[in-house]
């Protein structure tokens, strides 16, 4: 059986470190070297967090750490290691 893990965000805690320490979504975006969109589209859940998203949010919120940010999940159901990754569901 294969695991699949994600990191997701703890978007409650985003969100009141964001109002706390900035002025909009826009200078958030900035201050975390990302596009305003990119903010807006992971908080909306219509992005998966990538690499650039999770640094940023680490550097604009420091000293915040990683857990408290951010969780790692469990994604996979009992996928067999069999499956061809193709064949895998998403």
């Amino acid at each position: 059986m294969t695991m699949r893990y994600r990191v997701k965000l703890r978007t409650g805690v985003f969100s009141l470190l964001c109002r706390a320490k900035f002025r909009s979504e826009y200078a958030l975006a900035k201050a975390m070297g990302v596009n305003r969109s990119t903010v807006g589209r992971v908080l909306a859940g219509e992005l998966q967090l990538g690499s650039a998203f999770i640094a940023g949010a680490l550097t604009a919120f420091t000293p915040v750490t990683f857990e408290d940010l951010f969780e790692v999940v469990n994604t996979s159901e009992a996928i067999p290691a069999t499956l061809p990754p193709d064949h895998r569901p998403s």
